[in-house]
C-alpha cells in the first residue's frame, strides 16, 4: 500500500533520528550547506575513488566485449534506481536511500565474487580475519578513503551511522521473506559476518532487498546477450511463467518483483513478497547459480583471477621490511603502494594526513591487512597492469 511506511522514515520525528545522523568526525563544519545530512553522505561518496574505481570492476562477467554488459558501478544505479521507486512508495526517506543504495557496494574488490572468495582466503591464512565486501565497504568509508577539507587536509569521510550501517548490513542474499529493521543501536565493528544482523532502517531494508531484485534480473539479462543461456532458456520461460514468444529482459523481471515487493509490505508484515512470489525468486536464484555463475565459460577467468591476485600478494608479502626488494621486483609498484601506505601508517606520514593511524609497520599482520586494503581498491584492469609490472622485465 502506498506510504504504508511513512510513520517509520528516517525523519526528525523518528525515535532513532539523534542516531541516524550521528557522526564520528565532522570533515565540512560549515554554515552555508543547503544540503540534508544524508545528501551530504551522497556528495562525499560519488566524490570518492573507490566509488569511481566501480566502473571498471567485474560484476559477473568479466572484460566483456560488448559494452552494454553490467559493471559494478552500472549495478549500484540499478540497485539505487529500485530502491528510490520502493522507498518512494512506502514513504520512506529517499534521500537516505540513495545515500545507501550508492555506497552499497564501494568495498567491492576486483573480479567480483570471485575476487572476493580469493581475497579472503588469503586474509584468513595470514590475519586469521576472513573478506567480504560488506565489511569492506565500512572500512573503505570509515578509514581508507580521504577527501580534502578546506585546508587540503585529507580526512576520512565521516558518514552518518545510517548510512554506514546501510552498507555493511546490505547483504543481498536472503532467504527470508519478511523483513524488518533491528531495534537496536550497535557498534557497526561488531560485525562478524555477512547478514548477521538486520539494518536499522527501513531504507536499509530495501537497499537489501532491491540489492537482491537488481542483481537477479540483469544477470539474466547480460547471460542471455552472450549466449550462455541458449540451452535452458526453455526452463527460464518456465520459471517466469513466459510465453516463448515473450521477450526476457531486466525491465520485465525487476518490474514484477518491485511490484509484487510494494502490494505486500506493510509496518507488520515487514518488506515481503507475496508467497508466489518468492518461491519464484528462489527458483530464479537457484536458475542463475546453477546456469551463470557455475557457468563452465566462466570457469577459465576464474582461474586467471586467482593467478593475478595471488601473485600481488605473494609479491608484497614477500617484500615486508624490503622495500628495495619491491623496487628490483616492480618500481612501478613499489612507489604507489608506498604512496599509499603513507596515509595509513605510522611511519613518513604526511602532514596533510588528518586520519587515524591504522597500521603499524611494526606489525607484521598490520602489514597484511594493508596489502588486502590494498588490493580491494584496485579496478580489474589496474590489477591486471600491477600483475604484469611483477612478471615483466
Amino acid at each position: 500500500m502506498r506510504d504504508s511506511l511513512k510513520e517509520y522514515s528516517a525523519n526528525e520525528s523518528n525515535e532513532k533520528w539523534k542516531y541516524l545522523i550521528k557522526r564520528e568526525k565532522e570533515l565540512y563544519p560549515r554554515n552555508n550547506d543547503i544540503r540534508t545530512e544524508f545528501e551530504r553522505d551522497y556528495t562525499r561518496v560519488i566524490h570518492s575513488t573507490a566509488y569511481r574505481r566501480l566502473k571498471h570492476k567485474t560484476q559477473v562477467f568479466f572484460s566483456p566485449e560488448n559494452d552494454h554488459i553490467c559493471t559494478r558501478i552500472e549495478h549500484v544505479v540499478h540497485v539505487e534506481s529500485i530502491a528510490y521507486t520502493i522507498a518512494k512508495y512506502l514513504g520512506l526517506n529517499t534521500e537516505l536511500t540513495r545515500s545507501i543504495a550508492t555506497a552499497h557496494d564501494i568495498g567491492h574488490s576486483p573480479f567480483g565474487h570471485q575476487g572476493e572468495k580469493i581475497l579472503s582466503e588469503l586474509s584468513l591464512k595470514d590475519t586469521k580475519i576472513p573478506f567480504w565486501h560488506e565489511r569492506n565497504g565500512l572500512e573503505m568509508v570509515d578509514k581508507i578513503e580521504l577527501l580534502e577539507d578546506p585546508e587540503g587536509n585529507k580526512r576520512n569521510l565521516s558518514l552518518t551511522y545510517a548510512v554506514r550501517d546501510g552498507i555493511i548490513s546490505h547483504c543481498g542474499e536472503i532467504d527470508e521473506n519478511r523483513l524488518r529493521p533491528r531495534d537496536e543501536y550497535i557498534k557497526l565493528d561488531s560485525y562478524r559476518f555477512p547478514n548477521q544482523y538486520a539494518p536499522y532502517t527501513w531504507e536499509g531494508c530495501v537497499v537489501k532487498i532491491a540489492d537482491k531484485i537488481s542483481y537477479l534480473g540483469r544477470d539474466i539479462a547480460d547471460a542471455v546477450s552472450l549466449g550462455i543461456l541458449d540451452e535452458h532458456l526453455s526452463e527460464l520461460y518456465k520459471i517466469l511463467n513466459c510465453k516463448k514468444d515473450e521477450v526476457i529482459n531486466n525491465t520485465v523481471i525487476i518490474n514484477d518483483l518491485i511490484f509484487d515487493l510494494c502490494q505486500n509490505s506493510s509496518f507488520e508484515d515487514g518488506l515481503c513478497f507475496s508467497e508466489k512470489m518468492f518461491n519464484r525468486i528462489n527458483e530464479i536464484k537457484r536458475f542463475n547459480y546453477n546456469n551463470i555463475y557455475l557457468s563452465d565459460k566462466l570457469r577459465p577467468s576464474n582461474d586467471y583471477f586467482r593467478i593475478i591476485i595471488t601473485g600481488i600478494y605473494e609479491t608484497l608479502k614477500s617484500c615486508y621490511k624490503d622495500f628495495d626488494k619491491l623496487k628490483r621486483i616492480s618500481p612501478i609498484l613499489a612507489k604507489d603502494f608506498e604512496d599509499w601506505l603513507k596515509n595509513y601508517w605510522n611511519l613518513d606520514r604526511s602532514e596533510k594526513s588528518k586520519n587515524d593511524v591504522i597500521f603499524d609497520i611494526n606489525n607484521e599482520t598490520d602489514y597484511y591487512r594493508a596489502i588486502i586494503y590494498y588490493i580491494s581498491g584496485m579496478t580489474d584492469n589496474y590489477a591486471i597492469e600491477t600483475y604484469n609490472h611483477i612478471i615483466g622485465f
